[in-house]
């Protein structure tokens, strides 16, 4: 007879591998989501999937290291490590963001341009400057153990704010996978939130923790006003586009 636990515990398992389906390239999850509304559930261990992606590019970065790799050529392959485990899933939802938030004169006009599969001026600028300080920041640290827990904090902490950022902000469209997938619920919410800090407050201390947190909310606030200014909600590349910009902002305190 199954228990009340074994079928929490099945379901919790179903939204881990729903996140890691969607949000990853990895071989840990074949299955995708049966509905897009699993997403909302799932998004609890958005989190967790970037502890395993941050963990990713530590592994690389610290076998570079160690074989005589120099830091720059190390850091910018521990980034490429990341881009293949994610797809590029972040970095694609930044440059849309970048290209319709610049280019639209309407709302109607920016969504569309955000859906467009070409890139423009707006998203190369915006993915440059985003590899470029990312590299750059992983390259000034002194140790690849510093490396290593900047990586798992950045990439764990952005998804966190990233699930804030989708609670926060109303669907822009009546249709796509952000008006599909819908809210998360307050449970999904919290449990990301303090996945997210637990992880920043062990790889990065306690006052770090206080000082990412109070710049993810700046973040998230920007991002907030920004996006309603624009296209009045938040789509799945508006997500994308906070989570690079939060994954950034913790390495830049991780530095500090």
């Amino acid at each position: 007879m199954i228990t009340l636990s074994e079928n929490w515990l099945a379901g919790r398992l179903a939204e881990l591998r729903a996140s890691f389906a969607f949000s990853t390239r990895l071989p840990l999850a074949r299955v995708v989501p049966s509905a897009p509304a699993n997403l909302a559930l799932a998004a609890w261990a958005f989190p967790i999937v970037g502890l395993v992606v941050g963990f990713i590019g530590a592994v690389v970065y610290g076998i570079l290291h160690r074989v005589g790799v120099l830091a720059w050529p190390a850091a910018a392959l521990s980034v490429a490590a990341t881009l293949l485990a994610t797809g590029a899933l972040h970095e694609d939802g930044l440059a849309d963001t970048a290209d319709g938030f610049g280019g639209g004169a309407t709302k109607e006009d920016k969504l569309a341009i955000m859906r467009d599969s070409r890139i423009g001026t707006y998203g190369v600028c915006a993915l440059i400057l985003a590899l470029l300080l990312r590299v750059g920041v992983l390259a000034s640290f002194f140790s690849t153990v510093s490396v290593g827990w900047a990586l798992l904090a950045s990439h764990c902490g952005a998804r966190a704010s990233m699930v804030a950022f989708m609670f926060l902000a109303p669907p822009a469209r009546s249709d796509g996978l952000s008006a599909s997938a819908g809210q998360p619920p307050i449970e999904s919410l919290t449990a990301a939130v303090v996945l997210g800090l637990l992880v920043v407050a062990l790889c990065l201390g306690p006052l770090r923790m206080f000082a990412a947190l109070i710049c993810l909310l700046i973040v998230v606030t920007i991002m907030l006003w920004l996006s309603r200014r624009q296209i009045d909600g938040q789509t799945g590349d508006v997500l994308g586009a906070v989570e690079q910009v939060s994954e950034i902002v913790i390495l830049l305190v991780a530095l500090r």
